[in-house]
């Protein structure tokens, strides 16, 4: 459940108050961006990768996106502040406000910006996948955008628990990994850890982002490279990301023997953890004790 307070545009809001409208065309039809983001000793983490994301998918999206990096990092960190949880997850949603023959009466301004923070989630120590085929298409102008349209991956993930499992694998049209619902996929071959590339329609994840660019391991080499269903199953670790997660292990995958290693994954987590370590350590701005908006 998220915190008592939320931040929307410019004020601190209690999560129980009522001030939108069905006439914000956003909200209804699923027209905006959004970023999960990890809040580590009231840093956030990574926020230039999210801030970037966030901006190409509203740009693809043609939503406004009026805010600096600095302008809306400062706003989101007195959401934190606001609500005093220093080490938790956050989510910032950007909706368009207006357009096409359903925009309400009296709505002024073409945006809105909306945020909550919740506790960190126990995701365990391993996630079991099944499998949905033809759920990403890889050659769609959309893919890879992060957007408030995401009932799919909610029923998906919904259906996935019904069927005994935590995620899905979710293939594109040409029976390619692309991803999962919220996460994505990796597979360790010797030395070698692959992801597929963002041509397979994945998301473009943070935590994906830092591996393939940050993260430098004397025994592993981390690239992306189309993997299919039979790869998973030759694979000697697989393991899943995203802002929330870290790095998790896959324990099952559904309809195939996997060899369920976790070596490579783990000396990747340890590098990881130094990364964010660093990070936190070194981020020019963080949540204090100083109130900075009017609630």
């Amino acid at each position: 459940m998220i915190h008592s307070l939320i931040l929307h545009n410019d004020c601190i809001r209690r999560a129980d108050e009522r001030f939108l409208s069905p006439g914000q065309v956003g909200l209804l039809n699923g027209w905006g961006v959004f970023s999960t983001i990890k809040v580590v000793d009231g840093v956030l983490f990574a926020f230039p990768h999210h801030y970037e994301r966030m901006h190409r998918d509203a740009r693809i999206m043609r939503v406004p996106f009026p805010w600096g990096q600095d302008e809306l990092e400062e706003r989101l960190l007195s959401l934190v502040e606001a609500n005093q949880d220093y080490d938790s997850t956050l989510r910032v949603t950007v909706v368009r406000n207006r357009g096409t023959v359903f925009e309400g009466p009296g709505i002024e301004s073409e945006v809105e910006l909306f945020a909550f923070t919740t506790a960190r989630n126990d995701w365990g120590s391993g996630v079991r996948l099944g499998v949905v085929r033809n759920a990403r298409h890889a050659a769609c102008e959309f893919a890879g955008t992060k957007i408030t349209a995401w009932s799919m991956n909610l029923c998906w993930y919904e259906e996935a628990h019904e069927r005994g499992y935590d995620e899905v694998v979710l293939l594109n049209e040409r029976e390619e990994v692309a991803e999962c619902t919220s996460a994505n996929l990796f597979a360790v071959f010797g030395n070698e850890t692959a992801t597929p590339p963002l041509s397979s329609g994945c998301l473009p994840g943070v935590t994906r982002q830092v591996l393939l660019e940050e993260i430098r391991h004397p025994e592993c080499r981390v690239v992306e490279r189309t993997l299919r269903l039979k790869d998973l199953e030759e694979a000697d670790e697989l393991f899943i990301t995203s802002s929330t997660r870290d790095l998790l292990p896959v324990r099952e995958l559904e309809g195939l023997s996997i060899r369920g290693g976790d070596r490579m994954r783990g000396l990747l987590q340890q590098a990881f953890e130094t990364y964010v370590q660093n990070y936190v350590r070194n981020a020019p701005r963080r949540a204090t004790s100083r109130a900075k908006m009017s609630r």
